[in-house]
């Protein structure tokens, strides 16, 4: 380790030191929660999934209420207008973020699917990620906002949910899934005993 590292490392364990004899929590997004107590601190790991909502501006009051369900069930959605802070890197930040993210979730709509942007660049992304994760897991989950056309692509190869007319019902699709998966992929880590 470079003195330079060494000496942000003293930083960062001093910030984190005074937060916690104030009596603050400090997160560290993709690690966990340190809380404080009475005799120092205990440590939350993030187990969590992570998930990535992708979608257009003008579908944002459908994509909050999306972020909401997911943060209701536990779960450590990403969103831009969430987790961008002033002055970042938004680009190298989403990439970031995708990469990381245990899930993307694509929120279509007549919207989402005529108009050109940082939508369709996040897809294309997300779509090159996905060509890494193993063929039995489940990392694109399309959802459908309204009765819009999903594109070809993504189609034939992925089913979606709808959210609308019932959007309940969708939502519970979509977590229904998500904690599957997450649960396979727990049993997949465990040791087999023997």
């Amino acid at each position: 380790m470079s003195s330079t590292q060494s000496a942000l490392t003293r930083r960062v364990a001093r910030i984190l030191r005074t937060a916690l004899e104030q009596g603050a929590s400090v997160e560290i997004d993709g690690l966990g929660t340190f809380l404080p107590g009475r005799h120092g601190f205990r440590f939350v790991a993030q187990d969590q999934p992570r998930i990535f909502i992708a979608y257009v501006e003008e579908d944002l009051r459908h994509v909050k209420k999306l972020y909401a369900a997911f943060e209701a069930r536990g779960f450590r959605p990403w969103l831009d207008k969430k987790k961008l802070m002033p002055g970042q890197n938004w680009p190298r930040a989403i990439e970031t973020a995708i990469q990381t993210s245990d899930f993307f979730v694509a929120c279509f709509s007549q919207r989402a699917t005529s108009k050109r942007g940082s939508f369709h660049s996040e897809l294309r992304y997300a779509l090159a990620c996905a060509s890494k994760v193993p063929l039995d897991e489940i990392f694109l989950v399309p959802v459908r906002l309204d009765d819009c056309l999903v594109p070809r692509r993504i189609s034939k190869q992925v089913q979606y949910v709808d959210l609308f007319p019932n959007w309940d019902a969708g939502v519970s699709k979509v977590i229904a899934v998500i904690r599957d998966q997450q649960e396979s992929r727990k049993r997949k880590q465990l040791p087999l005993a023997g």
